[in-house]
Parts: structure tokens; C-alpha cells; sequence
């Protein structure tokens, strides 16, 4: 990491724990905007990392990018910070304006089709998709899809679409969008080159690993301070070797989320990732389905009340290993690559996924 990445990662790493406070992530999930947390992140342009400057963003790399959004899963920002900086990678990639306020991409689930339709004024898009992030905050939906020109990417106004309202375990909305026939200028729409979704599926998979590895971090510092202060017979229950056992498997298994992490995002930066994200996605949903009891068997009854803060970190875990792709998901994928190899060339295939070739 080199000394501007240090900085961006420092800064943000400051801005979080100041603001995203227990109550700050309470209130975000009845329905109140973290607007400080916003505004100071906009400022700062952690919006648009990742993105060049000649294309109107902040700069710094992708990897960059990934080390704010590792923060913000690990103090539990309760903001759409990573649907944005998706957007804007999206918007640069296509030459349109970036935002520097709240978006979401849709859809998010495979399968899915948005249809657009070429008009005199403009283009008519019509479809749905389910769970959009953060849709109902929003102020901008960058929609991929699908015309007799070729595939299409469009900022839409979310006040001309039906949303309804949904939420994940974790009290973030996940929104059900309708598109019924929604115009929207041609300054607003251009033609991609990524016609089935696979790299925003990639990029969702290692976003939602890396909050995951964040927030992974955070329960593991948790239950080793609470397993520090809580007494019985007399002393600190981290002097019992049950104790101890449970929580060096979660710190192994929080060291593994982090060390596989590091190797996917290298390997996106050099090109060859796919197979890399899905080992990353897979490696860090089994990392919290073993850590996550663990976290909650030291903390005992009292890690799933309001008045503690664990159970925000955890719902969150539980949330996100879903998103963009469960562990059965990839691991699918993964076993149809073998398939395809064949048998012949499975141990070179296991050997290659070691390498990132830059």
C-alpha cells in the first residue's frame, strides 16, 4: 500500500468511527438519513474513487476504492457508499455525468431484463428488478439493459418508477422497482459493452466480500474486548481455554477472508478475476458461517440485544453473503468451470487459480 492509499484509508477509517455510531445505524434502519456521514464523505470525494480525474473523479485505484468500502463494512455505514462508487465506475466507463449523490444500479439479480425502446424524443424502458439497493434513497437508478441498438446503460430518475418498499435482515432497503414505460432523454443513455451483467455480478460479489471482511474484523475485535471484561468465577472468561480455542477459529477464519480478499482484488486489477471473485465470495460466506456463532456464543445472550452493537455487524454478514451471488452460487460456477476443463486438466486448473498474471 503506498502512501496515498495509506491516507485514503486513514481518512476514511476516521470519518467512519466518528460517525457511524450505534445510534447513527439504528436510526439509518428506521428509516432516518445518515446525512452528515454523506455530506462528509462527498466532501472528502470518496464517492469517486477509483475513477480518473480527467473523467471528474477523485482518482486513486480500484484497490483504493476496496479499502474504504472494507472500513465502511466494518463500522456498519449505513449508506448506499458502495452502490455509488458502482455507479460511477459504471457512468465513467459509458462517458455520462457521475453522481455525488445517492445511486443504485439495477438490476442486481441474473436474469432479470430492463427493455429499452428507441424513441423520436428519447428511449421508453419497461421491465423490473427486485432488491435494488437503497433504491428508495436514491436520487439516481444507473440501469443496464437491453435495445435493438445494442445493450444500454441510462440514469433514471427514481420518482418516475413504482418503488416498493423492502429490507434486508439488516434493516437496509432492498426495493422492488417497476419500469412502466419511463422516458428518459438521450443525454441520459449510452450503449455498453457489458451486455449480461457479468461484470457488475464480478464487482457486486468482491464488494459485498470485501463489507463482509470489514465487518468480519469488527466482531472479531468485539468478542476479544468483551471476552476481556466479562468476569466469571472471578475472572475474565478469556482465561478459559474454551474460550480461547473459540476465538482463535474466528480469528483464523477472519485471517483467511482477509488474505483471499487481497489475492481477488489483485487479480481484478490484472484481468483474470472471475474465478478468483467466486473462490473470494465462497471463502469469506463460510468464514462467517462459522465466525459469526462464535462471535455470538462468547458475547452470549446479550450480543443479540439493541442495546449492543454486535447484531448489527452480524445481520449485516447474514444480508450480504446473499447478495450478488450466495456461496452455493459460486461454488456452482466453479464446478462448471472444472466440468468444462475436464478431467485431464483439473490439477493445472486448481495450480492456475494461485497465479495472477499481470
Amino acid at each position: 500500500m503506498n502512501e496515498t492509499s495509506q491516507i485514503i484509508m486513514n481518512t476514511a477509517d476516521k470519518i467512519m468511527e466518528k460517525l457511524c455510531t450505534k445510534e447513527a445505524v439504528h436510526d439509518a434502519e428506521h428509516g432516518v438519513w445518515a446525512k452528515e456521514l454523506w455530506e462528509t464523505l462527498k466532501q472528502t470525494g470518496m464517492l469517486t474513487i477509483g475513477v480518473s480525474e480527467e473523467s471528474g473523479g477523485t482518482g486513486g485505484s480500484f484497490s483504493d476504492a476496496l479499502s474504504v468500502l472494507r472500513v465502511a463494512g466494518k463500522y456498519a455505514a449505513p449508506i448506499p457508499l458502495a452502490e455509488t462508487l458502482i455507479a460511477n465506475w459504471i457512468l465513467a466507463e459509458a462517458g455520462l455525468p457521475l453522481s455525488e449523490e445517492p445511486a443504485t444500479i439495477a438490476p442486481v439479480h441474473e436474469g432479470e431484463r430492463i427493455s429499452f425502446f428507441k424513441k423520436h424524443d428519447g428511449w421508453s424502458i419497461s421491465g423490473q428488478a427486485h432488491n435494488v439497493p437503497w433504491a428508495r434513497d436514491a436520487k439516481a437508478i444507473i440501469v443496464a439493459g437491453h435495445s435493438e441498438q445494442g445493450n444500454v446503460v441510462a440514469i433514471v430518475n427514481p420518482n418516475a418508477c413504482k418503488i416498493i418498499q423492502g429490507q434486508n435482515l439488516a434493516g437496509e432497503p432492498r426495493n422492488h422497482v417497476y419500469f412502466e414505460n419511463v422516458h428518459v432523454m438521450d443525454a441520459a443513455v449510452t450503449l455498453s459493452v457489458d451486455g449480461n451483467g457479468t461484470k457488475l455480478r464480478n464487482t457486486g460479489a468482491l464488494i459485498r466480500a470485501v463489507q463482509m471482511t470489514g465487518a468480519l474484523e469488527r466482531i472479531l475485535e468485539q468478542t476479544i474486548s468483551y471476552s476481556l471484561e466479562r468476569q466469571q468465577f472471578g475472572r475474565p472468561i478469556a482465561r478459559f481455554q474454551a474460550v480461547q480455542q473459540q476465538i482463535a477459529i474466528l480469528a483464523g477464519e477472519v485471517a483467511a477472508a482477509k488474505a483471499i480478499i487481497d489475492f481477488a482484488v489483485n487479480a481484478l486489477e490484472a484481468g483474470n478475476d472471475e474465478n478468483k471473485i467466486a473462490s473470494a465470495k465462497i471463502c469469506v460466506g463460510e468464514a462467517v458461517s462459522r465466525g459469526v456463532p462464535i462471535a455470538h456464543q462468547v458475547h452470549g445472550a446479550i450480543g443479540f440485544t439493541d442495546e449492543h452493537s454486535l447484531q448489527q455487524y452480524t445481520r449485516r454478514l447474514w444480508s450480504w453473503r446473499d447478495e450478488f451471488g450466495s456461496e452455493s452460487y459460486w461454488a456452482n460456477h466453479l464446478g462448471n468451470e472444472v466440468i468444462k476443463k475436464g478431467a485431464d486438466n483439473l490439477w493445472s486448473y486448481i495450480t492456475s487459480m494461485t497465479e495472477v498474471k499481470i
